[in-house]
């Protein structure tokens, strides 16, 4: 909303309106905004959700300081999508299509998150939304991105052009963050069902290679199976997150550290001379959404000023679906969906603690009679709590663990 403010005061020579015109500079200012708005609207929020005796049932389930956490306001989400998308509106470009999927997203599955936990907070029914329909929400929401990305004509990657030798052509470009003339690649623009694989020279993977066998008509399917794919990813990383939101700030941290990997990615891929320096995939137009993932990182953060332990309000599945779903979202735009499952891997190791430990008690109750466990208790962090670590303890070694993951993923990028 502001950027045609600043460009009408641009033009009338303005001191400093010239600022907005760079994503580097918005996105500061949407880090800023949302850490600002989240940490002092948080306090009023907390008060408000107090007032109307909105806590935290908790279940018993012998874990030690666990029913001291019991009527802790929750639907702290509300604060986390309020905090985003007020900067995302204020500072990114609206009419930006990648914006525009991430402030659905971050809509949708905030709903969806809401209706269980009105569901759970005022109608006292523990078990919430039915499952089914969460699934249908994410499944949805899938069929959408998926949809958007093949239909849109603003969705297209740029590749190298090369000569009869195989030298890549380049031209002279005016740097829009300097102004300076500079030596770029030239590019063709396409629409494909290309995505990022790590650690191979390429760096490239199709989706339509997995075709192969239709022949000509590869191409074609292969949208499909992009579709199903996000589907798949959307479902499973928003899950995640909703199972990894179980002790103070543990999701809103592994949250905060995946996103800020993931806006890395796409201030890179989003910008030509980055982008061609580095051999990566250039998605025009994309650098915007960096301005989102910035607002994306300060509500985290402010929202762990109080979700940190000891907890002064939960997010709910309000929040933890939407920051699942989020991180899911952006990947699949700026095609790293496949580097997930290593940037993600808190996520991805609580879903499999309870796949395993699932399975395994059923397999057992039915092989001998008697159900038993891998783990003391899943997700995997509750597994830790009845070893006897301190909570804080586990949250901070898990926060270490995805630091360790986020680095490793951002050297995919030079790793081949």
């Amino acid at each position: 909303m502001l950027i045609p403010l600043f460009k009408y005061l641009e033009s009338f020579g303005f001191p400093g309106a010239q600022m907005f015109n760079y994503i580097s500079f918005r996105s500061a200012m949407a880090v800023i905004f949302a850490l600002l708005f989240s940490t002092i609207a948080g306090k009023k929020i907390i008060y408000m959700l107090q007032r109307q005796q909105i806590g935290e049932e908790i279940r018993d389930l012998g874990l030690e300081g666990q029913m001291q956490k019991k009527g802790t306001p929750t639907m702290g989400g509300l604060l986390i999508i309020a905090s985003i998308l007020l900067p995302t509106l204020l500072f990114a470009k609206l009419d930006n299509i990648y914006i525009v999927l991430m402030i659905i997203t971050t809509i949708w599955l905030g709903l969806i998150g809401f209706a269980d936990d009105y569901i759970k907070v005022f109608l006292k029914d523990k078990e919430g939304l039915a499952g089914k329909f969460k699934i249908i929400g994410q499944v949805s929401l899938g069929i959408i991105v998926a949809t958007t990305l093949y239909l849109s004509h603003d969705v297209t990657i740029k590749e190298k052009i090369y000569d009869d030798r195989g030298r890549a052509k380049t031209e002279s470009l005016v740097n829009p963050e300097t102004g300076k003339k500079e030596a770029h690649y030239m590019t063709k623009e396409m629409k494909t069902t290309r995505t990022t694989i790590p650690f191979v020279k390429s760096h490239e993977f199709d989706y339509k290679w997995m075709l192969w066998f239709l022949g000509d008509q590869a191409e074609k399917w292969a949208w499909l199976l992009y579709g199903i794919v996000a589907i798949f990813i959307i479902t499973a990383v928003s899950n995640g997150a909703n199972l990894t939101d179980g002790l103070d700030g543990l999701a809103t941290g592994a949250s905060a550290i995946s996103g800020a990997t993931l806006g890395v990615f796409a201030y890179l891929g989003g910008n030509m001379i980055y982008a061609g320096y580095l051999n990566i995939m250039y998605i025009p137009y994309s650098g915007e959404l960096t301005v989102f993932m910035s607002a994306f990182i300060g509500a985290c953060i402010g929202f762990l000023w109080y979700n940190s332990y000891p907890a002064q309000v939960f997010m709910g599945d309000t929040g933890s679906l939407t920051l699942g779903g989020i991180l899911a979202v952006f990947a699949i735009i700026i095609r790293k969906e496949i580097l997930i499952p290593l940037l993600c891997g808190i996520f991805l190791v609580e879903n499999l603690s309870v796949i395993i430990q699932v399975a395994y008690f059923k397999y057992t109750k039915r092989k001998f009679g008697e159900g038993r466990r891998v783990f003391l208790m899943s997700p995997l962090h509750h597994h830790f709590q009845k070893k006897g670590f301190p909570e804080a303890k586990i949250v901070t070694r898990f926060w270490i663990v995805g630091i360790i993951l986020a680095v490793l993923t951002i050297a995919t990028l030079k790793m081949r």
